[in-house]
C-alpha cells in the first residue's frame, strides 16, 4: 500500500477526504495542527507522536460489519504497543490504555452507499515520544513514559502498519478487555448510569446489566467510563 509522508497537516483524516484517493493509501504526519478525536473532540498531536490514517476502498462491504474495522484498528495498536513490553487494554469502543491512561485514540470515518461501506478512513494517533500537555497527564500517557526512553518512531510505525494488514476477530479484541464483570458508568448527554459490563458482541455493542436487566448498548448511544478512572 502506498505511504504518503507529511511533515505537518491539519488532520490526516481530513487530508484523505480532501484528496479522495482512488487507491488505498496510508498517510503519515509528524504533527497534526487540528487532530481529530471522536464526537468532534480534538486530539493533541505534537511532534514525537505517531499519527496516521489508512484509507481503503471496498466493494460489497456490508455496513453491518462495520465493527470489524474497529476491531482491526484496536487490536493492531494493542499488538504494536505490546511488542514493546507494555500491557495495553481496550476501553470500549476504540481507546487503548496503558496503566489506566489513554495511549492511543482511533477515529473511523466511513462513506456509505446502498447499505455498503464504500470508503473507510481509519485515523490512529499513538503517544510515542511526544510530551503531553500538563492538563492531560492524569488521563493520558506515552510509550516513552513507560519505557523511560525515547523509541524509534519509524520502527513503531512500521510494526503498526504490518499489524494493520492482518485480520482479527472480536475474540482478539476481547482479549484486551480487563473490565468485564465490573461496575462501569455509561454517559449519555451528561447523564450517568451505573451498569455491570458483561461482554462485547459481534456487532460492537456493549452487553451489560442495568437495574437487573441485560441490555445491549451501542457506542453511538453512550460513552463508557471506567469506575475509579477519569476517562
Amino acid at each position: 500500500m502506498k505511504i504518503i509522508e507529511l511533515d505537518e497537516i491539519d488532520s490526516t483524516n481530513e487530508y484523505c477526504k480532501r484528496m479522495n484517493f482512488e487507491e488505498d493509501v496510508i498517510v503519515v504526519a509528524e504533527r497534526q495542527a487540528k487532530g481529530k478525536g471522536t464526537n468532534g473532540r480534538g486530539f493533541v498531536s505534537n511532534n514525537g507522536g505517531l499519527y496516521l490514517s489508512v484509507m481503503k476502498r471496498y466493494e460489497n462491504f456490508d455496513f453491518a460489519n462495520t465493527f470489524s474495522i474497529m476491531i482491526c484498528a484496536c487490536v493492531a495498536v494493542c499488538k504494536t504497543v505490546e511488542a514493546y513490553g507494555l500491557k495495553p487494554t481496550v476501553k470500549w469502543a476504540n481507546d487503548v490504555l496503558v496503566g489506566g491512561k489513554k495511549i492511543c485514540g482511533t477515529l473511523i470515518e466511513n462513506r456509505l452507499g446502498a447499505g455498503n461501506i464504500c470508503t473507510s478512513i481509519v485515523g490512529i494517533g499513538i503517544n510515542v515520544n511526544n510530551v503531553l500537555p500538563e492538563e492531560l497527564k492524569d488521563i493520558a500517557t506515552s510509550m516513552c513514559e513507560h519505557k523511560g526512553k525515547k523509541l524509534n518512531i519509524t520502527a513503531v510505525r512500521n510494526r503498526l502498519i504490518k499489524n494493520l494488514d492482518k485480520k482479527y476477530t472480536v475474540n482478539d479484541y476481547k482479549k484486551y478487555v480487563d473490565w468485564f464483570g465490573q461496575e462501569v458508568y455509561l454517559d449519555r448527554n451528561g447523564v450517568r448510569t451505573s451498569a455491570i459490563a458483561l461482554d462485547v458482541d459481534e456487532d460492537g455493542c456493549l452487553v451489560c446489566e442495568i437495574h437487573g436487566k441485560t441490555k445491549k448498548i451501542s457506542s453511538a448511544e453512550m460513552r463508557l467510563r471506567l469506575k475509579c478512572k477519569s476517562i
